[in-house]
């Protein structure tokens, strides 16, 4: 779903952007640790399972550390620095104080981290709940506007259709006592 997801345009361009700054920051040791220092020591490139994955963690990172960022491209450390005067130099600092670019960011963050970050139970019997949870999850980040997020529910029901609406995980579901009973730690009865 996500590898669909960052085929969206305006996500992809975002997130090509995003590996442009991470490139030219962590190309340069010198400017690494000038970056370290405006972050206090955060890094914003976090290695997941999967490369998509992986892009979201990056994209949270780049948007937790936005104001050290910006911060760090508007200094004067940077704008007398050699990587500044840089034709990619003067690039990354144009995406860094680019509006769109976070907006966008924070639009991937809204519609991926609901499918990233639910709850760490095993799939099966907790499939069609988890997907349930993140399209609302999806749906109230956007205050419920569903031409936000239409595009998103369409590859999420497109995947869905075409990978996960199995028979084993209904019944998975249907089995689960959590979702059918009033004490689902029962484990015999009497």
């Amino acid at each position: 779903m996500l590898e669909d997801i960052f085929k969206i345009p305006s996500l992809k361009r975002q997130f090509e952007r995003a590996i442009v700054v991470d490139g030219f920051i962590y190309n340069r040791p010198t400017l690494l640790n000038m970056m370290r220092r405006f972050t206090q020591m955060k890094e914003l490139i976090k290695p997941a399972k999967t490369r998509f994955a992986t892009a979201f963690l990056t994209l949270a990172r780049i948007h937790q550390q936005k104001t050290n960022l910006r911060k760090m491209f508007t200094s004067e450390e940077w704008t007398t620095s050699k990587w500044a005067k840089e034709q990619q130099g003067k690039r990354v600092t144009q995406i860094m104080l680019m509006p769109s670019f976070w907006n966008t960011v924070v639009y991937a963050l809204k519609v991926s981290g609901p499918l990233l970050y639910g709850e760490k139970k095993p799939p099966m019997g907790y499939i069609y709940e988890a997907m349930d949870r993140a399209k609302e999850a999806i749906s109230n980040a956007f205050g419920g506007k569903e031409e936000r997020y239409n595009n998103i529910f369409e590859i999420i029901d497109k995947r869905w259709d075409v990978q996960l609406h199995r028979p084993l995980h209904a019944v998975g579901y249907f089995l689960n006592p959590e979702y059918f009973y009033s004490n689902p730690n029962i484990e015999h009865d009497n």
